[in-house]
């Protein structure tokens, strides 16, 4: 593909509450195996898009873990490549990233000099497959200045998180409105989206001379009138874990026999950081009903509608029904969870009881039986 590739993995949300606190989001676990921002990648390597920068400022540590050898998603060629990118205190500049715009002209010099004529940008907390060679045929085939990827949304979706897009009969953005309070469109930019290199360097430079830094507001929303902006309509799945509620929701509908037929088993496949660690054993007595268990677990007790992450100890007894279990958690003995999102590697003690009543419950113990 004629295109290098860009995931903005920088960010955080106070709506992921206590689960960003070890982590930025592109690094959070998705679907017992993956992390989010495995999917941007499958998506790039799939898409033949061979010179990728991840720019990463919050809790990078575990996204750096995680992207620590490309050779996971084929980048580990001589041409191209994944180059992962932070804020660097240099003699003309000495920021932190002020937004998405500006995390992209921090690192212009890259761009200039890449020679692929077109630029792919994704967000880091997006779940989809999508080959971005489709989305570059409707780009050109527009005569367009940029193209977002966007998505329909069912009428139960809260639209107060996403950027909504309104478009003309013939595919033209006419409106964009990011995170509305209210609003009767259905369609949502889906944070990807396709602009000519030369063409992205002369407006990122023009929002760093004005002072501005976000690439919705002040590219997007505010040369709507001015560029020719078209949105490419996405007819499979998508959705982005930018919030407590949609990372949860995200999870549960892997457990949907269609979801798991997408990702898991339809080509291409999604491709991920591999661990060496053993299979999950199902010792006497236990019982587990649809859900999704990865490698590494123990399970003594009853596991129905959850995904359990890697390395999690289910004591005797126990009980987990519509649950998250993150990697490495412990639950002892007589443990009842339901409706509820388990912190990576904590203990759970025995006899504990956690239900999420009024919504999805995030459960921390501060016991941590190591710091890592």
């Amino acid at each position: 593909m004629r295109a290098v590739g860009v995931i903005l993995a920088g960010g955080n949300n106070h709506r992921m509450k206590e689960l960003s606190a070890k982590r930025t989001i592109a690094a959070m676990p998705v679907a017992g195996s993956y992390r989010s921002i495995d999917f941007a990648l499958s998506s790039m390597t799939n898409s033949h898009v061979q010179k990728v920068a991840a720019l990463m400022q919050y809790n990078s540590r575990s996204l750096n873990e995680h992207l620590n050898s490309s050779k996971w998603w084929n980048f580990g060629r001589k041409q191209g490549g994944l180059y992962l990118f932070t804020p660097t205190v240099t003699a003309d500049n000495s920021f932190w990233y002020r937004g998405t715009a500006d995390s992209i002209y921090q690192n212009i010099d890259w761009l200039k000099q890449s020679h692929e004529p077109y630029v792919v940008i994704a967000s880091g907390d997006g779940v989809y497959k999508l080959d971005y060679n489709k989305v570059l045929e409707y780009h050109i085939a527009k005569k367009a200045d940029i193209t977002v990827v966007c998505k329909e949304m069912p009428e139960s979706t809260d639209m107060t998180r996403f950027g909504v897009v309104r478009a003309d009969d013939d595919g033209r953005i006419i409106g964009f409105e990011e995170k509305p309070m209210a609003t009767d469109e259905r369609t949502v930019s889906c944070g990807i989206y396709i602009v000519r290199r030369r063409q992205l360097i002369e407006l990122i430079e023009r929002c760093a001379q004005e002072d501005r830094y976000d690439f919705v507001q002040d590219i997007l929303i505010r040369y709507k009138n001015v560029k020719r902006i078209y949105a490419y309509r996405m007819d499979s799945y998508w959705n982005s874990i930018a919030s407590v509620d949609s990372y949860y929701e995200t999870n549960m509908d892997f457990l949907k026999p269609e979801v798991r037929q997408h990702f898991l088993r339809d080509y291409p496949e999604v491709c991920s950081k591999v661990q060496d660690l053993p299979p999950a054993k199902f010792n006497t007595g236990s019982r587990v009903k649809n859900s999704l268990v990865a490698s590494g677990c123990i399970i003594n007790g009853t596991v129905e509608n959850s995904i359990l992450f890697k390395k999690v100890f289910v004591g005797s007894n126990c009980v987990i029904k519509n649950s998250i279990i993150l990697n490495d958690a412990y639950l002892g003995d007589n443990t009842y969870i339901e409706n509820c999102i388990v912190e990576s590697r904590d203990t759970i003690r025995a006899n504990s009881r956690f239900i999420g009543e009024d919504g999805v419950k995030v459960v921390i113990e501060k016991n941590e039986r190591y710091i890592m």
